[in-house]
């Protein structure tokens, strides 16, 4: 049967233990709290406003009052990379768990159901695997146009046969275990056993898979919103201000992008920080 509750506490308690042992998943840790409070709270100690424009002070170097210096705008880059936090952060998380809920759903049930469906719905996973993910995302928001619901939902739908491949192969390792088989002694129906039984005992990969894919999820904004078809103006998105400010390279404006780049790096370090520390923790 599936652990107790008071076993899953302790069990939950001893996991947090293992992950506060860690360095690299406290300084994960602490990167991403960094730019959720720039999410929630940026606006507020931003030193500038973001938006606001100013042409004489346009394109100057880091400075005591500029301190990542301004875009072609004036605009201050460091107050527009605080602020860039809110849509990144708001799009990747709710993409990752849309993705984890319907990947997670589809591998228990091609797990659970062996025979013909079963294989079939395998078969068509490894299918739609073999296709390259950012061509199809971005040939999907071409043909339904760019937004932020349609990045959610293309990112989501791109993450869940990964997932669900994840949990499958879980699943299939509890198949048949003594505790399933009792569930389906006593009659209980499918779904019970699997999202009652079966998921319990299969959420470590789960977590692992999602906090993976939620960096992957942030890097795909920020690429997807670099290309056009993401988080559109006049958002301060790092994607955005990186395909907005590239070209000034070339004029020595290195600033203008190298912050916003530094951004979207920290926090896809970050976040494969927190996954790699939960898998080691997990397995321990």
């Amino acid at each position: 049967m599936p652990p107790s509750s008071d076993a899953g506490e302790a069990g939950h308690f001893g996991l947090l233990h293992e992950l506060l042992r860690s360095p690299a998943f406290i300084v994960g840790a602490l990167i991403v709290l960094w730019w959720i409070a720039c999410a929630i709270a940026g606006t507020w100690f931003a030193p500038f406003d973001p938006y606001a424009s100013d042409p004489l002070n346009s394109l100057m170097p880091p400075d005591h009052t500029h301190w990542c210096g301004t875009d072609q705008l004036g605009r201050d880059v460091c107050s527009r990379v605080i602020a860039g936090a809110r849509d990144i952060l708001t799009i990747a998380p709710l993409a990752t768990l849309a993705g984890t809920l319907a990947g997670a759903a589809l591998g228990l049930v091609t797990g659970y159901f062996e025979g013909f469906a079963g294989h079939l719905a395998a078969r068509t996973l490894d299918a739609v695997l073999a296709l390259p993910l950012v061509i199809v995302a971005l040939l999907v928001l071409a043909a339904v146009g760019a937004s932020n619901l349609a990045v959610v939902l293309v990112i989501a739908i791109t993450f869940a046969p990964l997932i669900a491949r994840t949990v499958r192969a879980a699943v299939l390792a509890e198949r048949h275990l003594d505790y399933v088989a009792a569930a389906q002694l006593r009659g209980e129906r499918a779904p019970y056993v699997m999202f009652a039984e079966i998921l319990p005992n299969v959420w470590p990969p789960i977590v692992v898979e999602a906090t993976v894919r939620l960096g992957y999820a942030i890097f795909a904004v920020a690429t997807l919103s670099f290309l056009g078809f993401g988080i559109q103006p006049p958002s301060a998105d790092w994607g955005l201000a990186l395909a907005e400010s590239y070209a000034l390279l070339a004029g020595g404006a290195w600033w203008t992008v190298a912050f916003d780049a530094l951004a979207i790096a920290s926090l896809v370090v970050a976040v494969n920080l927190i996954a790699d520390s939960l898998r080691e923790a997990l397995e321990s």
